[in-house]
């Protein structure tokens, strides 16, 4: 173990984002950022149950496994500050698919209604689009992450129980934009709050049109005020220095509001690295 290295890791508390690709899960990026840090540091992979207090880690939203883009991350005092992420603003680029509908809402799950879609034009998605603008009420798809008797309802749908869907509860969108229209093929720019899922919206714009749709691609462009553009790390940036830049650059942009100024007292000095190097 390289003692400096792993003193200057242990020392880190704040936040900063990472690029999550399509594929793994949201915990499972967390673990693979968490493992490539203590191998660096020359720190034993700790077991499940004290891989914690070696390293504290959480991440401010789940990304769904097919969804890729920005993952804020909390470590070490950082990771109390990731609730506020949960009801903050987030920003998605969806491609959706007209006239296929799934079980899961979107390209990973099983077929489950086909309809046509070839006399919906433009004008009509994008009339449709103002209904789903503002406060409005959503109903979550089966497969989340929202739990029932303290387990996820997509693993009770996976195991064959008959799961009913949470009620609908309200939502906001801040934004609803066509970027573009190829049928069966649409692309949206959306920019909501807290516990919003881009995949009923998909699905429900497709009903909306007397037709059905489905989501193809998936990407959170930003979360709070972290962007997949100017902040999200990519892996091959996943080591220390490159996280301490990430937190010291990132911590800025927090540093003006008021309720997290105190932060910027809990950061430390050793892992202070200008953002103009970055």
């Amino acid at each position: 173990m390289n003692k400096t290295i792993a003193a200057k890791l242990r020392s880190f508390n704040g936040l900063f984002a990472v690029y999550k690709p399509k594929g793994p899960t949201s915990a499972a990026v967390l673990n693979r950022l968490r493992a490539k840090l203590l191998a660096e540091a020359g720190i034993l992979t700790p077991t499940r149950r004290k891989r914690k207090h070696v390293l504290k880690f959480g991440h401010g939203g789940i990304l769904d496994s097919d969804a890729a883009g920005v993952l804020v991350v909390g470590i070490g005092k950082g990771t109390k500050m990731l609730s506020s992420l949960l009801a903050g603003s987030k920003k998605y680029t969806a491609v959706g698919e007209l006239g296929k509908a799934t079980d899961t809402f979107d390209s990973t799950g099983k077929v489950t209604e086909e309809k046509p879609y070839d006399w919906i034009t433009k004008e009509d998605l994008e009339n449709v689009l103002q209904k789903f603008t503002g406060n409005i009420m959503q109903v979550p798809p089966l497969y989340s992450a929202l739990k029932k008797d303290g387990q996820r309802l997509s693993d009770r749908v996976k195991k064959g129980e008959a799961v009913e869907a949470k009620p609908a509860r309200p939502v906001m969108v801040y934004s609803l934009a066509l970027k573009n229209f190829k049928p069966p093929l649409f692309t949206l720019d959306v920019e909501c709050g807290g516990g919003f899922y881009v995949r009923s919206l998909v699905n429900d714009i497709g009903k909306e049109l007397s037709s059905c749709a489905t989501v193809q691609e998936l990407t959170r462009t930003k979360q709070g005020l972290f962007t997949l553009e100017e902040h999200a790390l990519y892996e091959d940036k996943w080591t220390i220095d490159g996280i301490a830049q990430a937190l010291e650059c990132c911590m800025s942009l927090l540093q003006a509001e008021p309720s997290r100024k105190k932060l910027k007292t809990e950061l430390s000095e050793e892992h202070a690295v200008s953002c103009e190097d970055k």
